[in-house]
């Protein structure tokens, strides 16, 4: 037993040594006096470095001046700002002042080199627009330290080991060390500060933190010493660095909190839009939300919207999270122009159109039933009138009851009227014929005086023609059952049903 509890001992030991083992730094590590040489030639900026730094900034420029993402990628690829900087932590984690001194030379001399040539490419470009990639290098905030501090400790781990990898491109790309100093140069060429002490202060805080994290490394990887310092040196070394990461995070994080601010007021605003502004036969075309200035401004087309209800929305604007804001709100009744949008806005507009057009023409077929029931109160009850017709009247069929205007030619209904009254054409009807239930005199007094759209009319047939006085009961009772200003009533006679023929 104490055998088997020894050996299992053994394997929990060994099984932590082979973990620990799995994450040593000191596995793989290159030589110390590799690394030195290593770190100490790529501080040094003489021979081909100026040229390729030169290079690499026009290349920069370019991308940044066209928005070019892929560009830039190639540019930080190309970069050597790396090299200065980390020759400044290893030279301060070793205590090699002269290094750090030699670092910091060289580190100046590229800004200065970097700077001048981006400001003299974008002084000379035609493209003056602040595209989205000059704008994404003017606000720096405590993320921007995050990757500088995490980028430049991957960056000294890879430089110490004996096989080079694709670390220190991928720390190059990460921290990002050329195009803050382009952004810087764009605005010393068109005068602009904000993007010049913006993208200098995102260029200062890589690299200070990728100094920071190489210094940091140095030390535990516990590389050699170049010189021997006494414990108050160390002291102040120590309150040095820690005084200059603090120094440079501190407004990071101001402008971090600032950030943080605007997107959340962002959010609350686009939610208040859409929120507030969902009218009927009102669309939103446009929104736009400045954090900075607080304004959110609304372009709406479409049915106008009440100046009242829109000062109701402005009311509602601290409810919401977003006191002291400013709603400015445009309006058009204008219908949207696809063919001078371009690209996905004419497709916006295609499609608003469209949607516009389909509630228009349903709020017109909408008005148009409100409007006949309004002007015909009595289509509401044809179902019930026809139940009655057919109880008062037995056989009565083919009810059709309605409102609006006669179509009847006057001429033609006046001329038949008056053959009918001087008794050319008496006869009874024959089966099948529809005839008019009123008699000429009432005709020709009916054509000359046609109804207007307020008219009810009630079609249908009987198996007889009706008496006079059935017509008039019946009209008597259209009249009241509608309330209608004018009515016509006309009654066809339905043929009988065919005898069956014997065999």
């Amino acid at each position: 037993m104490a055998n088997g509890a020894g050996a299992a001992g053994g394997r929990s030991a060994f099984s932590r040594l082979g973990l620990l083992a799995r994450f040593s730094l000191l596995l793989d590590k290159a030589d110390d006096r590799q690394i030195d040489e290593g770190l100490r030639a790529g501080a040094q900026l003489k021979g081909a470095t100026p040229w390729i730094l030169m290079l690499a900034i026009f290349v920069a420029s370019i991308g940044l001046n066209t928005n070019s993402t892929a560009v830039i990628i190639g540019a930080m690829l190309i970069s050597p700002l790396m090299g200065p900087i980390m020759g400044i932590g290893y030279g301060v984690g070793i205590y090699d002042f002269e290094l750090v001194r030699r670092s910091f030379a060289g580190l100046g001399v590229a800004t200065g080199i970097s700077l001048a040539t981006s400001a003299l490419y974008f002084s000379l470009s035609p493209l003056t627009g602040e595209q989205s990639e000059l704008l994404a290098r003017t606000s720096p905030s405590i993320w921007d330290v995050q990757i500088a501090l995490f980028g430049g400790l991957a960056g000294i781990i890879g430089s110490t080991r004996k096989e080079k990898s694709n670390v220190i491109p991928g720390v190059a790309i990460a921290t990002a060390l050329m195009p803050p100093l382009c952004t810087a140069g764009f605005g010393l060429a068109k005068g602009n500060w904000a993007f010049f002490f913006g993208a200098f202060y995102l260029f200062a805080i890589n690299s200070v933190f990728i100094a920071l994290a190489t210094t940091a490394m140095t030390r535990a990887l516990n590389l050699p010493r170049h010189t021997y310092v006494d414990k108050a040196v160390q002291a102040r070394v120590r309150r040095l660095l820690v005084a200059v990461a603090l120094l440079t995070a501190l407004p990071s994080v101001y402008l971090a909190w600032r950030m943080v601010g605007e997107e959340l007021f962002s959010a609350k605003a686009r939610a208040f839009i859409a929120r507030e502004f969902a009218f009927p036969g009102t669309h939103l075309l446009e929104t736009s939300v400045s954090p900075k200035t607080r304004e959110l401004t609304v372009t709406l087309v479409g049915e106008p919207v009440a100046q009242t209800t829109l000062q109701d929305v402005r009311a509602r604007l601290s409810e919401a999270g977003l006191a002291g804001a400013a709603l400015r709100v445009f309006q058009t009744r204008e219908p949207v122009d696809v063919l001078a949008s371009q690209g996905d806005d004419a497709d916006k507009a295609t499609l608003l159109a469209r949607k516009l057009l389909a509630e228009r023409e349903a709020a017109i077929t909408r008005l148009k039933g409100e409007l006949a029931a309004r002007d015909a109160p009595w289509l509401d009850h044809a179902q019930d009138m026809a139940s009655e017709l057919a109880a008062q009247w037995p056989g009565i069929k083919d009810v059709v009851i309605g409102a609006g205007t006669t179509t009847e030619t006057v001429g033609a209904l006046g001329e038949a009227a008056a053959t009918a009254a001087h008794g050319k054409t008496k006869r009874p009807a024959t089966p099948g014929e529809a005839v008019l239930s009123a008699p000429p005199e009432e005709q020709n007094a009916a054509a000359e005086q046609p109804p207007g759209p307020d008219t009810a009319f009630l079609s249908a047939t009987m198996t007889r023609r009706p008496s006079t006085a059935e017509r008039k009961r019946m009209e008597a009772w259209f009249q009241a059952r509608t309330k209608a200003p004018a009515v016509r009533v006309q009654i066809g006679v339905a043929p009988p049903p065919r005898k069956a023929k014997r065999g």
